[in-house]
C-alpha cells in the first residue's frame, strides 16, 4: 500500500508543477465554463495516461470536477455556452467539450446539432474518442 501511496503522491506533485502554466493558459479562469474567481483545480482527460501529460491537463472549477466525475449529474442548461468553448485553440478544451456534447446529445438537440457543425482536427476527435464521460 505504501507503494501506492507514494506513486499517487508523485503524480500529485508532478501535476502541482503544470500548475502556473495551466492558470497562465486558462487567465486563472476554469477551461470550460470561463468562471473566475472560484477555486480551481487540475483535471486530467481520461483515460490517465501513465505519465502526466500538460496536454491532457485543464484547469477547472470544483463545480465542473464533481460533474465531470459523475456525469449522470450533469445539468444541460448550464453546459449551453459549449457553442463557444468548442472553438477552443487549446486541444484538451475541444475533446472535452466534445465528450460532454455526446454525453448530451442524446437527450438535448442542441448539443447534436452543435457536434454536427463542428469540424474539429482529427486528434482532438481521437483525444474525445478515448472514452466517453
Amino acid at each position: 500500500m505504501a507503494k501506492g501511496y507514494d506513486v499517487n503522491q508523485e503524480r500529485k506533485l508532478a501535476l502541482s508543477l503544470f500548475g502556473k502554466d495551466l492558470a497562465r493558459r486558462a487567465k486563472s479562469k476554469c477551461e470550460l465554463t470561463r468562471a473566475s474567481g472560484v477555486p480551481l483545480v487540475t483535471y486530467e482527460i481520461p483515460p490517465i495516461p501513465r505519465e502526466p501529460d500538460f496536454g491532457r491537463c485543464l484547469l477547472v472549477s470544483e463545480d465542473v470536477l464533481r460533474q465531470l466525475e459523475q456525469p449522470q449529474i450533469l445539468r444541460p442548461g448550464e453546459w449551453r455556452h459549449l457553442n463557444e468553448i468548442i472553438w477552443s485553440d487549446i486541444p484538451a478544451v475541444q475533446a472535452m467539450a466534445l465528450r460532454i456534447l455526446r454525453h448530451l446529445a442524446p437527450g438535448e438537440p442542441w448539443a447534436q446539432n452543435l457536434i454536427e457543425e463542428s469540424y474539429l482536427d482529427p486528434t482532438v476527435e481521437s483525444l474525445a474518442d478515448e472514452t466517453s464521460l
